[in-house]
């Protein structure tokens, strides 16, 4: 077993207004010395906008500003814009999060060149039904019953957790989301191929579109992509959440798995384990759901990667690992 440092809590909810119910799940990046963290403030009655703060060390705010950075401006995220993450590709920094209405959860993007303003792409994964979803995969390899046990009757199929790469591969924009309960992936020129035509053709083949599927058993309910993959020598290292029943309810847990550099989709390798797990009492019990170590950033000194997480759906903490130590294990559990 890997060693994983829990480093504690980072930020806590406040008495402001806009996060007076919860603060988690933040997207983290680093540029021009400060890290940058946009994390998902929730008011009463669970309306989610992204609170913005700095650190000038892996563990020490800096700045936190006492208003929201991106709130709810259009009808498609009026409920809220919630679980950030970010990267920086071409010189432009891609924010994607959740759009919700209120009734649909779908992944929407905002893009900015300078972390302060940010411009809405809307929404870019697909608005499809049960109904069209059960159609057009009909053909498929057969799937995982769960897509039957989370989505049937659904008007629209929740798509959450969309996290791009941080280059371009061969390429293309390279993004992952997820339909419960697999992590599915896409591959694009331009986002304007994102039409009504290209996700029908995307469900006829879905098989071929799927990153990652449930397979021990800490993850063995359902996926989300996490944070952003971290590109190394040995293959993409991509962290993302596992899904277990407990008697509880679900334990969510940070996973790790080792991609094909030129082809993310080829698993190279996957911990049979959680990284970690829920096991601190702000890990364990919080808001709406306890036991939860939600990963959504990272940032990477020297050898040493820190992990920002949302714990138990109430406020930001952090874990650390050595990022060296953690590829040499993956690689000890080849697919």
């Amino acid at each position: 077993m890997i060693e994983v440092k829990k480093e504690g809590v980072i930020l806590r909810k406040t008495a402001l207004e806009f996060e007076n119910e919860s603060v988690l799940n933040p997207a983290v990046i680093k540029a021009n010395g400060l890290i940058h963290i946009f994390y998902r403030a929730v008011h009463e009655g669970n309306y989610s906008s992204i609170g913005y703060c700095n650190l000038n060390t892996p563990l020490t705010v800096n700045e936190r500003w006492d208003k929201p950075i991106l709130q709810p401006q259009f009808d498609y995220e009026k409920h809220g814009v919630e679980d950030p993450r970010i990267v920086q590709i071409d010189g432009v920094y891609y924010l994607t999060y959740v759009a919700f209405d209120g009734d649909n959860a779908l992944g929407a993007l905002a893009t900015s060149t300078d972390l302060r303003h940010f411009e809405r792409q809307g929404i870019i994964v697909p608005k499809i039904s049960y109904t069209d979803f059960a159609l057009l995969t009909q053909n498929n390899m057969p799937l995982n019953k769960k897509y039957l046990e989370y989505n049937s009757g659904a008007n629209i199929l929740a798509d959450k957790d969309l996290v791009f790469f941080p280059r371009r591969i061969n390429g293309k924009l390279v993004f992952t989301h997820r339909i419960k309960p697999d992590i599915q992936i896409t591959a694009v020129k331009d986002l304007s191929e994102l039409t009504e035509d290209f996700w029908k053709d995307y469900f006829t083949h879905l098989e071929d579109h799927i990153f990652l599927s449930p397979k021990y058993k800490h993850e063995i309910e359902y996926l989300g992509s996490g944070c952003p993959p971290i590109e190394t020598e040995q293959g993409w290292l991509v962290l993302y959440h596992g899904v277990k029943s407990v008697q509880t309810g679900y334990e969510y847990s940070c996973c790790a798995a080792l991609m094909d550099l030129d082809d993310p989709r080829k698993e190279i390798a996957r911990l049979p384990y959680p990284l970690f797990k829920p096991d601190q009492d702000y890990e364990l019990t919080g808001g709406d759901v306890d036991d939860v170590c939600f990963p959504t950033g990272t940032v990477l000194e020297e050898d040493t990667l820190y992990i920002y997480y949302g714990a138990a759906d109430e406020l930001i903490a952090c874990a650390s690992v050595s990022l060296n130590d953690l590829v040499n294990q993956l690689l000890n559990n080849k697919a």
